[in-house]
Order: C-alpha cells, then sequence, then structure tokens
C-alpha cells in the first residue's frame, strides 16, 4: 500500500494519510511521527505549497508526501441573495459565485440556528439553493456564509417570505342589485400573525387593496356600482410583505333586477295566463329563471324561454272570480330578485240562469242568483247588456241570494237580447246571453163579423209594435177555462177566427191573448151572444097577439108590420115574449134583441102573420042549381077568402058575394068561409044552404076511397122513424174462450130503449153503474204469458193492460226475433172475426212494429183516438211524417200524401212501400181530437159523424184487413169507438141494440175495453141521441159521405 502524506503546518501540525488506491478516503495519521518545519507563506496566503519529506519509520515503512500551508484569511461575502422561486412551503434561492469561482462552498444559517452546507457547483456562475418544509406566508432570517478551506466568511444577512395561503372561502355576506358585500376568513400563519392585506382583482384587470383589519377574524370588502343580475368573476390574493398568494378565484352575481310589470295575456275562470318582459342586463344577457310564489307560500320555477323579449306563464286550477296575489322573483345564478308583488283575479263565473220575475208591455223585472266562489264571497257586481250596446251596471245587494234588476222603457211585445256578465275586480265574465220578451199589447177591440145559433165569427186588428212586427199569434180563452190556439195570418191587416159549435141564445165571455214567443197579454176580456134560432120555436098567434117561449137570450122584442110600419114593442118576461093589440090578418116581423155593453144585438127574426078576422053576417039565397052568398068584408088584412060550399072551395080575392052555380037540387050543402091571410087562416064561419030541387046523393065511391087513404096516413105515422133499411142479421156469435154464462145481456128493442135509458139513469146512473161492475171479472182468467216475457216488457206502455195471449196479434218472425206487439183482435158485428185491431199507441220503440203489424195485417185504416200530448203527457209517439218527407221504418217507407184538418178530427192519407216486395199500399188516417183521456167528448154528435165517416169508407172500400184502431192505452176510447160502430150496425139492421152484450164480448178478447162507467153511459147517450135524428137524412151517415169525398178530392 501506498500513501501520500501531506504535512500541514496550520496553527500545529496535522498529518493527513490518503491511500493512493482510495483517493477518496484519508485518515488522520496521529500515530506517524510528525516533523516540524517553517515554512514561509507570505506570499501566497492561501496556496499549497507542497513538499517533499521523506522519513523512514520504523513502524510503517512508507514514503509519506506532506503539505504544508500557511494560516488563510476569511474569504468573501456574497453580495446579494435572491428568491427565484418561492412557495407557500419554499423559496428558492440564488446567489452569485463569489468572484466567480467555483472554489467556495456556502453555509446557510436558519433563523433558528440550524445550518446547511452548499456546494458551489463547477458549472454556471450562480448558486441556487431550495428551503422547504417552510410555512406560507412567513418571513425567515438567513446568513449565507462563503466557505473557504474550512473557513467561513463572516455571512450575509438577509430575510425571505414565503408565499401567503390563499382565503379558502369568500361569503357575500349582502347582496343588492348594486353591490355585493364579501366577507372571508383573515389567513393565519404558525406564528398567529394576521396582519395580511388583500388585493380583490375584477375581471377586467382592475385591482384593489384591501387592508386586513386588526381586529376580528374575519375581513369585510363591499363591491360596489354593480349592475342588476350580471355575474362578476373576482380573484382574491393574499398579501404578505408585498408577496402575493396564488390568488382565490371566485365568481358572484348581482340581486336580478325586478319586472316592471306583469300582465295579463289571456284570464279565464280557471286560469290566468301571465306574460312579462324579460329582464336585460348590461350585457344583454336575458336568459333569466323566474319563481312564481302564491299567497299560499307555493312556488313555481319558470324557465325563461330563449327565444322573444316576453315570457309567458298558465297558472291553472284556479277558482272563478277569485282574486290572486303573487310575487315574481327574477333568479339569476340561484339568487332571486327582491320580488314583484301583484294581484289577478279570474274570471268570474257565469249566472247559470236568468228568471223573469215580473214582466209588463214596458218593463222586465230580471231575477237571478248571486255567484259564490269558493270562498263565500258574493259581494259580484254586474253588467246588462242590450243587444244595442249599451250597458247597465248592477250592484249586487249585500243581502238575500239574488239580485234583481229592472229593464225599463221597453215597447210591447219585443224580443230583447241580453248579456250578463258577473264583474269582479274589474274582470267580467264570458257572458251569459238571454233573450226575453215583452208582454205584447192587447187587442183594441173585438168585433162580431158574422153571428149565428152556434158559431161566433170574431175578428180583431192585428197588435203591431213599434218595430211594425205584427206576427204575433193569439189564444182564445173561453169561461170554461178551455183555449184555443190562433195563428197570425201572414198577410193583412186583420185576424178572423170562427167559434164554433156552441149553443143558441147563449151569453160567452171570452179573453183574447196576444202571444209573442210564449209570453201572452194581460188579455182582453169582451162577450158575446149567439143568435136564437126564432123559427124553432112554438109560435102562438091570434088575431091581434103574438106569443112564444124562446130558448135563449133576448131582453127586448119589437114587431113592425111592413116596412113603413111602426115597431110594437112585446112584453119580455125571462123566455116568454108576448105582444098585444096588433093588426088582424098582418104580418109582422118580430125581432128579438139582446142588450150586450150598451149595444142592441138583434138575436133572431121572424115573420110572423096574424089570424084575420072572420068573415061577418053571412047569409045564402039559393035556386035549384045554385047558391048565392054574400058577407061583410073582415077587418084587418086579408089575401083571400076561401068559400067552401059542399066540400068544393072557392077562392075569393075581393068582393062580399060569390054565386055558385051546378049544384044539385033538392040538396043541403055546408057552406062556410074562411078568411086568409098568407098561410093563417082564420076559424070558418059556416051556414048550411038548401038548394030548391030533388035530392041527389053523394057518390059512395069517392067517401070509401078518403077512407082507406085516411087509415093509410094512420099507419105511416105510427111507425118508428128507420135511419137505414132494414136487413135482419143476428148481432154476434157469443165468444167461446170464456164461460158464454157469464152474458146474460139481451138486446133492447128501438121502441123501448127511451124508457131504458131513462131507466138506467135515474138516481144518479145508479142502474149504470151497478151494470158496469158485472164487467169487472170479464176474460180476466185468461194469460198473458207473452205479454210478460222480460224483452216484451218494454214494448208495453202500462204494465197493467196487456193482450191476452188467446188473441193477440201476432207479428211475422221471418228476419225478426219477436212476434209481439201489445194489440189483440176484436170480431165485429154478427160475430165476424178480426173486423178490428184495439192496440196502444205506438212507443218509441214500437213505432216500426206498428208499422209491421199494418203491413201484414193488410189494413188499410188507422184510427186514432188520442192526442199524441195530453195535459202535458206523452200519450203516443208521432208515428207518421211530420211533413211530406217519407219517413222509413225497416223495409217500410212511409211517405203522407194529404193532411185535412177539421174542428174535431184530422183526415190524412198514407202511402206504405215495401222496398223489398216493391209494393205499395194506401192507408187512411182518421184522427179524432176532440176526446179528453179517460173520458168522453163533448156531445154525441161529433163522434157519431166520425163514426159514420170510417163506416162510409168502409163500406165503399174493396176488401181489406181489419180497421186498427188505437188510443194511447188501446181501451178505452177505443172500445168505445169499436162498439159504437158495431152497435150502430145492429141499430139500423135489428132495430135493437145490446150494448152491454158487445162490451162483455169486447172484454173477452183485450181486457178493460170500454174503460170507464162515464165511456159506457156515453155509448147509450149515442145510441139515444140517434133514435132522434130525422129518418129521412141520418145526420152521421150524410155527414161521412159528404166530409169523406171532400177529402178523398184533395
Amino acid at each position: 500500500m501506498r500513501a501520500t502524506v501531506w504535512l500541514l503546518y496550520l496553527c500545529t501540525a496535522q498529518v493527513w494519510c490518503q491511500s493512493t488506491d482510495h483517493p477518496d478516503r484519508s485518515v488522520a495519521a496521529n500515530a506517524i511521527t510528525t516533523t516540524t518545519a517553517e515554512i514561509n507563506t507570505s506570499q501566497h496566503p492561501t496556496d499549497k505549497s507542497p513538499f517533499d519529506l521523506s522519513t523512514v519509520t520504523t513502524v510503517i515503512p512508507t514514503t509519506i508526501t506532506t503539505t504544508v500551508s500557511t494560516t488563510p484569511q476569511p474569504p468573501p461575502e456574497v453580495t446579494e441573495v435572491n428568491v427565484t422561486i418561492r412557495s407557500d412551503t419554499q423559496l428558492q434561492l440564488e446567489w452569485a459565485k463569489v468572484n466567480s469561482e467555483n472554489k467556495y462552498n456556502y453555509t446557510l444559517r436558519y433563523w433558528d440556528g440550524t445550518e446547511i452546507t452548499i456546494t458551489g457547483s463547477n458549472e454556471g456562475t450562480t448558486v441556487t439553493h431550495t428551503v422547504s418544509s417552510l410555512s406560507p406566508g412567513t418571513k425567515y432570517s438567513f446568513t449565507l456564509f462563503t466557505v473557504f478551506e474550512g473557513v467561513s466568511s463572516t455571512g450575509y444577512h438577509f430575510s425571505a417570505v414565503t408565499v401567503p395561503a390563499d382565503v379558502t372561502q369568500v361569503n357575500v355576506k349582502t347582496r343588492s342589485d348594486t353591490d355585493l358585500q364579501l366577507e372571508w376568513d383573515k389567513i393565519n400563519n404558525n406564528d398567529g400573525y394576521n396582519q395580511y392585506n388583500y388585493t380583490l382583482r375584477y375581471s377586467n384587470g382592475t385591482e384593489t387593496s384591501i387592508t386586513g383589519s386588526e381586529g376580528g377574524a374575519t375581513v369585510t370588502h363591499t363591491v360596489s356600482s354593480l349592475s342588476p343580475g350580471t355575474k362578476y368573476s373576482f380573484t382574491l390574493y393574499t398579501v404578505f410583505e408585498g408577496v402575493i398568494s396564488s390568488g382565490y378565484n371566485f365568481s358572484e352575481v348581482t340581486v336580478p333586477a325586478d319586472v316592471t310589470q306583469v300582465n295579463v295575456k289571456n284570464r279565464s275562470e280557471t286560469h290566468l295566463q301571465l306574460e312579462w318582459d324579460k329582464i336585460n342586463n348590461n350585457d344583454g344577457y336575458n336568459q333569466y329563471n323566474y319563481t312564481l310564489r302564491y299567497s299560499n307560500g307555493t312556488e313555481t320555477s319558470i324557465t325563461g324561454s330563449e327565444g322573444g323579449a316576453t315570457v309567458t306563464h298558465t297558472v291553472s286550477s284556479l277558482s272563478p272570480g277569485t282574486k290572486y296575489s303573487f310575487t315574481l322573483y327574477t333568479v339569476f345564478e340561484g339568487v332571486i330578485s327582491s320580488g314583484y308583488n301583484f294581484s289577478e283575479v279570474t274570471v268570474p263565473a257565469d249566472v247559470t240562469q236568468v228568471n223573469v220575475k215580473n214582466r209588463s208591455e214596458t218593463h222586465l223585472q230580471l231575477e237571478w242568483d248571486k255567484i259564490n266562489n269558493n270562498d263565500g264571497y258574493n259581494q259580484y257586481t254586474y253588467t246588462l247588456r242590450y243587444s244595442n250596446g249599451t250597458e247597465t251596471s248592477i250592484t249586487g245587494s249585500e243581502g238575500g241570494t239574488t239580485v234583481t234588476h229592472t229593464v225599463s222603457s221597453l215597447s210591447p211585445g219585443t224580443k230583447y237580447s241580453f248579456t250578463l256578465f258577473t264583474v269582479f275586480e274589474g274582470v267580467r265574465s264570458s257572458g251569459y246571453n238571454f233573450s226575453e220578451v215583452t208582454v205584447p199589447s192587447d187587442v183594441g177591440e173585438v168585433n162580431v163579423t158574422s153571428r149565428s145559433e152556434n158559431h161566433l165569427q170574431l175578428e180583431w186588428t192585428k197588435v203591431s209594435n213599434s218595430n211594425g212586427y205584427n206576427e204575433y199569434n193569439y189564444t182564445l180563452r173561453y169561461s170554461n177555462g178551455a183555449e184555443t190556439s190562433i195563428t197570425g195570418p201572414d198577410g193583412g191587416t186583420t185576424v178572423t177566427h170562427t167559434v164554433p159549435s156552441l149553443s143558441p141564445g147563449t151569453k160567452y165571455s171570452f179573453t183574447l191573448f196576444t202571444v209573442f214567443e210564449g209570453v201572452s197579454s194581460r188579455g182582453h176580456n169582451f162577450s158575446e151572444v149567439t143568435a136564437i134560432n126564432c123559427a124553432a120555436s112554438h109560435w102562438k098567434v091570434t088575431t091581434s097577439t103574438i106569443e112564444a117561449e124562446v130558448a135563449g137570450l133576448f131582453s127586448m122584442a119589437t114587431a113592425k108590420n111592413g116596412s113603413d110600419g111602426d115597431n110594437v114593442n112585446g112584453k119580455v118576461e125571462g123566455n116568454s115574449v108576448s105582444f098585444t093589440d096588433l093588426y088582424p090578418g098582418a104580418t109582422y116581423t118580430v125581432s128579438l134583441y139582446y142588450e150586450l155593453q150598451q149595444e142592441k144585438l138583434l138575436q133572431c127574426t121572424n115573420g110572423l102573420t096574424l089570424v084575420p078576422e072572420v068573415v061577418t053576417s053571412l047569409s045564402c039565397d039559393s035556386g035549384d042549381f045554385y047558391v048565392s052568398l054574400r058577407w061583410e068584408e073582415p077587418l084587418g088584412v086579408w089575401t083571400e077568402l076561401e068559400v067552401n060550399v059542399g066540400g068544393n072551395s072557392y077562392p075569393v080575392e075581393s068582393g062580399t058575394e060569390l054565386h055558385v052555380p051546378g049544384l044539385q037540387p033538392a040538396q043541403t050543402y055546408s057552406v062556410s068561409v074562411t078568411s086568409l091571410s098568407g098561410a093563417m087562416r082564420s076559424s070558418p064561419q059556416p051556414i048550411s044552404c038548401q038548394t030548391q030541387s030533388t035530392v041527389i046523393w053523394l057518390p059512395v065511391l069517392v067517401i070509401i076511397l078518403l077512407g082507406l087513404l085516411a087509415a093509410v096516413g094512420v099507419f105511416v105515422l105510427r111507425r118508428k122513424p128507420k135511419l137505414l133499411s132494414k136487413v135482419h142479421m143476428p148481432m154476434y156469435k157469443r165468444h167461446t174462450e170464456t164461460d158464454p154464462s157469464q152474458n146474460n145481456f139481451r138486446a133492447i128493442p128501438v121502441k123501448k130503449f127511451p124508457d131504458h135509458f131513462d131507466h138506467m139513469s135515474r138516481d144518479e146512473n145508479r142502474e149504470f153503474s151497478a151494470e158496469y161492475m158485472q164487467f169487472n171479472t170479464v176474460g180476466t182468467e185468461q194469460t198473458q204469458r207473452e205479454a210478460i216475457l222480460p224483452e216484451n216488457k218494454s214494448k208495453n206502455r202500462f204494465t197493467d193492460i196487456l193482450p191476452y195471449d188467446s188473441s193477440r196479434v201476432k207479428l211475422s218472425t221471418r228476419g225478426h226475433v219477436s212476434d209481439y206487439i201489445n194489440a189483440n183482435y176484436i170480431p165485429g158485428y154478427g160475430g165476424r172475426n178480426n173486423d178490428y185491431i184495439a192496440a196502444q199507441g205506438p212507443l218509441p220503440s214500437t213505432v216500426a212494429d206498428f208499422w209491421r203489424m199494418i203491413w201484414e195485417q193488410k189494413s188499410t185504416r188507422i184510427v186514432m183516438v188520442t192526442n199524441c200530448i195530453e195535459n202535458g203527457k206523452t200519450k203516443c209517439e208521432k208515428y207518421w211524417p211530420h211533413d211530406y218527407n217519407p219517413c222509413r221504418y225497416g223495409d217500410l217507407v212511409i211517405t203522407m200524401t194529404s193532411e185535412h184538418k177539421e174542428i174535431n178530427w184530422t183526415l190524412r192519407e198514407f202511402t206504405v212501400k215495401n222496398e223489398t216486395k216493391s209494393e205499395e199500399r194506401v192507408v187512411k188516417h182518421f184522427h179524432f181530437t176532440a176526446w179528453p183521456d179517460h173520458g168522453v167528448p163533448n156531445g154525441t154528435e161529433p163522434l157519431i159523424e166520425f163514426r159514420g165517416l170510417i163506416r162510409r169508407h168502409i163500406d165503399s172500400s174493396p176488401p181489406s184487413g181489419p180497421t186498427v184502431v188505437h188510443c194511447s192505452a188501446g181501451v178505452g176510447r177505443t172500445g168505445t169507438l169499436i162498439a159504437l160502430d158495431v152497435l150502430l150496425q145492429q141499430l139500423e139492421r135489428e132495430d135493437a141494440v145490446n150494448i152491454g152484450g158487445f162490451v162483455h164480448l169486447m172484454r173477452c178478447h183485450r181486457p178493460r175495453m170500454v174503460q170507464t162507467e162515464s165511456q159506457y153511459i156515453f155509448l147509450h147517450q149515442c145510441i139515444s141521441d140517434t133514435l132522434t135524428e130525422t129518418p129521412e137524412e141520418p145526420l152521421y151517415v150524410n155527414t161521412a159521405a159528404v166530409i169523406y169525398e171532400n177529402i178523398a178530392a184533395i
């Protein structure tokens, strides 16, 4: 091992051994013997001056090279230390190498005495050193020593600070639309030093220095002069000893501006469509959102739409007529504005109905229920708009539940259109539209243009309102409450109406109402009297008096002889009239008057000729073959004298004598002279005159002939009147499906019927009641199974009037499910099967079945004895066309080809076409309209005439199917009409009638036929009235022929 030894002389000599194999290793050679030598080092104080010293030792035989240096001076100081990089935990220091040489090292002493050696790098001119594990925002003191050969400089003192820490959070303590008050916690380093300052840099680069306040733990700073609803970006730096932190970046927004106005774009009873202008900040940013808060605290978020300048939002599920309070907030970045408060109201509900509480010709008093919303608020007001645009405000009264308002200054009989608005907080409802009419004016006067014993022809001027409208209708009410509707004709200025079927000489009170839109006037009251048929009364006349009992109203009477004579006033007592002191044989016109409302009405006139006076002083002279007669001319008026001599009459128109030749001699002649005045004859004045020749006998043959003629006359007069030629036929065959022993009724001969009817009518129809009760159980033992099947129940109008299975009409089931219809066959006169079908009035669901029955039964006649509507109730579905347009029921097409309305009935003609069979038939429709339900017509004459009309058609038509008769239930009026037709046939053929027997027979085929006792009595009354008709012209036959022929011609 070779070692080189340097002997260094410092203060004391030290020897270091260094291995030549490992130059990086050296050890102190204290055990080595050292030699001290004095060396002059004044020329190079820091140089190493090597020299060789060879010493041989006995310990280690080694050659040692020893270097000996002189004592050095301290090296120069660094002149400046810079911080090239600093952070919150490190400082990177940099300084220029001393004398730009690499031979120096450095020692950095920290504030706490700790030192660190820094070797000067061989490269570059600077030395860099990083001090780590420091505290942020802290000021550190250092001393930097230059070190050379173990010798340190006196040291360069300097200080440096670390980067202070950033604040961790900046809060907005308060904000407005122009200010942001920021607050943050102070930065505190490990020394508790908290007197940092701060710099706030805005996004535009502007900076504000903020001094950390000495007290407290937070710093507050207000940023002012900002724009509302704007997002601002900031960087907050912590500043310490001029060193700033990396910066805390944050953004904050100012409070957005409130909307300036909210409008209601659309409103209804349950929603409000709101609209407002978008908020726009200075940067043109308009994408704000909004929050709408309701008065109950509920909130709704509303996104501002991207396009347009307005925002629209609909608030739904609201209550009508309610005031709602809202606050609208502008929202930006989660920050809401102070809020725009506003209130709006929903559209109030319309009234549901306006009634007319009172109306007159010039005003309408309207009434309606107040509107009430969910809050019970009912103090709405109302606006009534007229059709001309005029409006009236109406305050809802505080009390009560209704509002009443009177519209005045209107025109009579005029239709006014209104719109009633509910008003709440100035907002109107959509409006309730309604129309009402004022009471029309009454007619001014009603005149009678024609008056007879049984009718009054009335005439009046049409009522005209201010608009010239004169198409009013009218209602004429009779004193018994019955009413007749009268349509005002299209043309002309007057209305004419005939009141028929009145009684002669009767005072009738009427009220004539003007009718407009269903509203009647107060009514014009008037009375009229029908005329009297004077000729129908029995007038008793003598030579100087006239008297009579006249049925009907009259209050005064006059008799006038000729056109120039004076009126003679008669004596009137009740219905008796008499005249005295009249001129014999004169012809008087008797006039009866009735004073009504200061008007003298002529009731009737009758020309009556008085009995002329008898001749006086009649005498005769005679010869063999003549007589000569003389007399005194009678007083008064006479037209001729009738002289009868021996049975021969000789008229004498003037003079006072007559010569009658050619007589037989020796005969006594009866002579009489009778005064004649028109048809009136005085009592004859008889005398006997005898010729002077032989007696000649009178022809016996003449006497016999006269006797025979008298006998024939008596025979004819004793016969009862017959209505038609007599053809004897049996009444009917007994129905065998019920017990025949129960039918104990017998036919009543014609000559006994008046007494029978009188007997039955006594004691308030007691016998009729007893007889009618016998029908209660007739036929009721029969089954009605088909009628009560579930599928057929809905086809019955009444649940207790159902057809018997044995006699019910069955429909064909081809193409149909059921054969059921509520109808039965009824036999006719003589027991002819199926002459009639008694049916219930069709229901809406059975009209098609009804027409199927008409077609399948080949019926050519339908007799309807009900009205479709009676007393407000539907009695029968209208099963024929409403006009001349066809109706279709299955395969059948019904067309009305004619319609003619009379007072008591309407006649129609239909064509019924079966499109499947391409076959067409004609069906006559006889509709009696004057028969009340469960009652009887007002008099027998109309129904007898109507029956005659039907019978005329049956007898004159080819054979066809049954005549279909129906009312509502198909038993009461239907049974009465069928019975009347059969009984009148029996009456004319048998001179007898069995009313009870035929009702019994009908009830064996259908229940309750002739449904009421009054209908049963009415049948008897019809027979009784028929028997009083004149035999030459039966009323029901002739009328039927005339009416039917007229209708057929239409």
